[in-house]
C-alpha cells in the first residue's frame, strides 16, 4: 500500500487505475461459463453431478444426494454453542426489523371522474439464493439474502452452495434452519446459477437469484438475465475511508485490511485530508498485516489493490470518492453527519469512528450484498423489492373514459395502430 497526493502531476493516472479496480474479464469467463450453462440447459441432473465431480471432488451417484437434508440442517442448529445461537438470533432479528420498514405497499388512488389507478405489489413465486464456499463459508450471507425473501412474503425459496469435498460449514447449516430453509442443494459456481435458472430434475426453476460469488457466478448470473432476475452482477469486496484529522489511525488501518482480508482482488481506499493520519495509518496497516489469520491474501490485496490518497481538503476527497462510488463507504471524521447530503454514490454508508465495516456484514441490519466496481452509481443494496414485483391497477369508469378517451384514439392514430384507435372510439361512440 502506497500514499499518493492529489496535487501530484501524475495523480489522474493513478486515480484512473483505482477507479478501473472493478474491471472483470468476463469476456473470457464467459467461454467457460457458457459451455457449463449449455450442459445445464441440456443434460441438467446429470450435468452437474459431472460439474460436481470436476470442481468440488466428490461424486453424486443420484439427483437425490445433491440436496442437504432438512435433518442435517436443524442437527447442526442444535449442536451449536448456545453463545453462537444467541449472536445468530440476534443478527436475524435485527436483519428482519430494519428489511420489515423496506416493505412496499400496494395503492389506490381514487379520481373525480370516477378513474381508479393504482399498483398492486406481489412477491415473486420462488427465489433462489446462492451462497458461496470456497476459501470461506459465509452463514451471514445466507441471512442477508433470505431474510428479504421472508419478508417479501416469497413462497418458496432455494438454497445453493458448494460442497468441496461433499462437506458443509455446520454454521451455514444452523442458519439454514433458523431461516426455515425448506430447499437447499451441494452445488456451487455457475453450474448453481444455471441449475436455478433453467431447473434440472431436483432443482426447481426460480424467478429471481440473488446472492455473490465469484467471478464464474458474477458471468453466469449476467448470461441467465432475462431467463429470470437477479439482484447486481457484484465482484471483489472494496472499501472507502473519508478521514479528518480526528481519526484513528489503528481504526483506519484495521479496517481497511477488513475488506482486504475476504481476497487478493479486494480493493481498499483512503482518502485523507491529513497527511499524518494517513502515515501513520500506512504503518498500522504494517504492524497489523502480520498478525492476519489470511495475511497472504490481505498482502497481495493492499500492495495491488489499496491506496492512501491525501487531499487538500474533504470537498476534494467527497469529491473523489464520489467518483469511486465504493461498496463500503466509512466517514470517520468529527461531524460525520455534516457530510452525509454531499455522498453520492456508496452501497453502504458507516457514520462515525465507532461504525466499522464488520458491523454492517453482520449485525446491523442493512443488508451486505451490495453493488461493487462503482456500480453503486446505479445499482442499490439487495433488499425486499428485489424479490417483488409490481402490477400497474387501471379502471375506467363511463365518465373517465369520455375524459381521456379522445386524447388516447388521437395518439393512436397518430402511431398508425388503427384498432387501437377504434377499440376507444367503439367505446366513445356507445356512450353519445
Amino acid at each position: 500500500m502506497k500514499i499518493i497526493y492529489a496535487k501530484d502531476n501524475n495523480f489522474k493516472a493513478e486515480f484512473d487505475a483505482l477507479l478501473s479496480r472493478g474491471a472483470m474479464d468476463l469476456k473470457e469467463a464467459g467461454k467457460i461459463v457458457g459451455v457449463l450453462l449449455d450442459e445445464i440447459k441440456t443434460d441438467k441432473n446429470a450435468a452437474l453431478k459431472r460439474h460436481i465431480l470436476k470442481f468440488d471432488k466428490w461424486e453424486a451417484k443420484s439427483g437425490g444426494e445433491l440436496e442437504i437434508p432438512l435433518s442435517l440442517m436443524k442437527k447442526s442448529y442444535d449442536e451449536l454453542d448456545i453463545n453462537l445461537k444467541n449472536a445468530l438470533h440476534k443478527a436475524y432479528d435485527r436483519i428482519f426489523a430494519f428489511h420489515e420498514k423496506q416493505l412496499p405497499k400496494s395503492w389506490l388512488t381514487y379520481e373525480d371522474n370516477g378513474i381508479v389507478l393504482g399498483q398492486k405489489m406481489s412477491a415473486v413465486d420462488r427465489a433462489g439464493l446462492y451462497i458461496p464456499g470456497g476459501k470461506a463459508a459465509y452463514p451471514s450471507s445466507l441471512l442477508m439474502n433470505a431474510i428479504p425473501a421472508i419478508v417479501a412474503d416469497v413462497k418458496e425459496i432455494i438454497v445453493c452452495t458448494p460442497a468441496p469435498n461433499n462437506e458443509l460449514n455446520s454454521l451455514l447449516l444452523a442458519a439454514m434452519h433458523l431461516c426455515g430453509i425448506k430447499k437447499a442443494f451441494k452445488v456451487g459456481g455457475a453450474s448453481a446459477i444455471g441449475a436455478m435458472a433453467y431447473g434440472t430434475e431436483n432443482i426447481p426453476k426460480v424467478d429471481v437469484i440473488t446472492g455473490p460469488g465469484n467471478i464464474f457466478v458474477a458471468t453466469a448470473k449476467k448470461m441467465v438475465f432475462g431467463e429470470v432476475n437477479i439482484d447486481m452482477i457484484a465482484g471483489p469486496s472494496e472499501i472507502g475511508i473519508l478521514a479528518d484529522g480526528n481519526a484513528n489511525p489503528k481504526y483506519l488501518a484495521i479496517d481497511l485490511l477488513s475488506q482486504a482480508e475476504h481476497d487478493e482482488m479486494a480493493s481498499s481506499i483512503l482518502i485523507a485530508t491529513d497527511e499524518k493520519i494517513a502515515k501513520e495509518t500506512l504503518k498500522e496497516v504494517e504492524i497489523y498485516l502480520p498478525k492476519l489469520s489470511r495475511q497472504k491474501i490481505a498482502s497481495v490485496s493492499v500492495e495491488n489493490r489499496g491506496a492512501i490518497i491525501v487531499t487538500k481538503d474533504m470537498d476534494e476527497a467527497i469529491e473523489l470518492m464520489n467518483k469511486i462510488a465504493p461498496e463500503h463507504l466509512e466517514i470517520v471524521t468529527q461531524n460525520p453527519f455534516d457530510l452525509l447530503p454531499k455522498i453520492k454514490h456508496a452501497g453502504a454508508i458507516f457514520m462515525g469512528s465507532y461504525t466499522p465495516e464488520p458491523i454492517g456484514d453482520y449485525i446491523a441490519g442493512p443488508n451486505h450484498t451490495l453493488p461493487t466496481g462503482g456500480t453503486a452509481r446505479f445499482f442499490s443494496p439487495l433488499n425486499v423489492e428485489h424479490f417483488m414485483k409490481k402490477s400497474s391497477i387501471i379502471s375506467m369508469s363511463k365518465e373517465g373514459i369520455k375524459e381521456i378517451g379522445e386524447s388516447c384514439a388521437l395518439l393512436a392514430n397518430a402511431e398508425g395502430l388503427s384498432a387501437h384507435e377504434e377499440s376507444v372510439r367503439v367505446r366513445l361512440k356507445d356512450l353519445e
